[in-house]
């Protein structure tokens, strides 16, 4: 009975440690982050932010629903969290949230439907977080893409987006895994997952868009409490995995 009082006393310490720590480190995590510099996001009246992206993204939102700022279309994940504290902060912009990420998806299934389900919101802010699937599919899934298929497909698409919106502002988010989640297999991924960080980091350059290191995030957080405390299986978050994301990615545009 002591052992398991203990070590239930211990893991709510952990819990509590962490969200002690998320808002610091999310700050530094950004701070640290030199490779990329962008002008912070100003919004403008009733501005239009639209998070893409893959299951991360999706977090079980209702795909039926296409109305802004509501929690069925916004889902249960990060883009929530980031959302709820845009428009408390940011009431007198009065933005319009979107989530329009769907489970599964690599760079070139984004484009297959960006007509719909990005031009014709015609968004003010365009945040993307892929890259995952892009490599986790060649491993199980019969995927044949490559690190330079993903950089090829993912600059075509920004290039087209900003073609079609030339004041559109981009946010690239860094693709990540946390070693020791269950479903990372450390042989497997690294460091050829690494590559994919690197290419979102170089065209969030490219585009001059604002860069979200969550990578660099989730490696710090770690320190603090282990893979399967942020998120479990290592790719998708647990609640404070996406509240960090949140954190990171208000720090980063300057929206927190």
């Amino acid at each position: 009975m002591k052992d398991t009082r203990r070590d239930f006393l211990k893991k709510g310490m952990a819990a509590g440690m962490g969200a002690l720590f998320i808002p610091e480190l999310a700050k530094a995590a950004v701070a640290n982050q030199t490779a990329v510099k962008a002008a912070p996001l100003k919004l403008k009246k009733d501005a239009v932010i639209l998070f893409q992206g893959d299951s991360i993204t999706d977090a079980g939102r209702d795909k039926a629903n296409n109305r802004c700022n509501t929690l069925e279309q916004l889902g249960y994940g990060y883009s929530l969290f980031t959302a709820t504290s845009i428009l408390e902060k940011h009431a007198a912009s009065q933005p319009k949230i979107y989530n329009k990420g769907i489970s599964g998806n690599k760079v070139f299934q984004l484009r297959e439907r960006w007509e719909m389900d990005c031009l014709a919101l015609q968004p003010d802010v365009l945040s993307i977080l892929i890259g995952v699937n892009d490599y986790w599919h060649t491993l199980s899934g019969g995927y044949k893409g490559t690190v330079e298929i993903y950089e090829n497909d993912l600059r075509d698409l920004l290039k087209y987006t900003k073609e079609k919106l030339p004041n559109v502002r981009f946010v690239i988010c860094e693709p990540f895994a946390l070693k020791g989640g269950s479903a990372i297999e450390n042989e497997r991924w690294f460091p050829m997952f690494d590559a994919y960080r690197v290419v979102a980091a170089k065209l969030a350059k490219e585009f001059d868009a604002i860069f979200v290191p969550f990578q660099s995030g989730f490696d710090a957080a770690m320190k603090v409490a282990p893979a399967r405390y942020w998120a479990g299986d290592g790719v998708h978050p647990d609640l404070p995995g996406r509240q960090l994301m949140a954190n990171m990615w208000l720090e980063a545009t300057g929206l927190k």
